[in-house]
């Protein structure tokens, strides 16, 4: 069994999205999540940025020595940075403990040209759904910023290319989620 694990507060949290297990249910504590833009992505991403006062979660799960260059690959806008003096869970053997994080210098604020794939954000959250329940759901909504960047509506056409189903319950959690947040939706 691997000793090397990765943490995932975003599509990684959504087991459907990859194949690594056994997986647990973990919390970074240093950490915030916030949507970004890159000046090379036409797309806002989620990233962490440190915050000392911030808490989130999210899952970890073994990383077999062969598996890094594919995860690397799958998170080619980040990079992987050590977490494991951070990252509390009931794991035992974890030696080694990844976070993937936009670099810090390249995140610009968010914009209109930029916005979200609601494909995506339906992914993350079906993830926390399942994994942590309304409540937790609610949480990543809480512990994550940068909700004016606009979401484009993409789900009868998805542009994210891992995403998933939801049940009625999950979309329509989704859905009054954005318009609590005051969310701008684009087509």
């Amino acid at each position: 069994m691997s000793e090397a694990y990765f943490f995932g507060y975003g599509s990684l949290v959504n087991r459907n999205t990859h194949g690594y297990a056994p997986c647990h249910t973990a919390r970074a504590t240093g950490w915030r999540r916030t949507w970004a833009r890159m000046a090379d992505r036409p797309l806002a991403i989620l990233t962490v940025v440190p915050d000392p006062d911030s808490e989130i979660d999210g899952l970890i799960a073994p990383v077999p020595p062969e598996g890094w260059a594919l995860l690397d690959l799958r998170e080619a806008a980040y990079l992987r940075r050590d977490a494991l003096p951070c990252v509390s869970h009931a794991c035992d053997g974890v030696a080694q403990l990844a976070i993937y994080a936009v670099d810090p210098v390249l995140i610009l604020p968010p914009d209109a040209g930029h916005p979200l794939l609601l494909s995506y954000l339906d992914v993350v959250l079906q993830g926390y759904l399942r994994e942590y329940g309304p409540a937790g759901a609610e949480r990543f909504l809480d512990t994550t910023t940068g909700w004016a960047t606009p979401v484009l509506d993409d789900r009868a056409q998805p542009v994210y290319p891992r995403a998933q189903t939801l049940t009625a319950e999950e979309r329509a959690f989704v859905d009054d989620a954005l318009v609590r947040l005051g969310a701008r939706i684009t087509a």
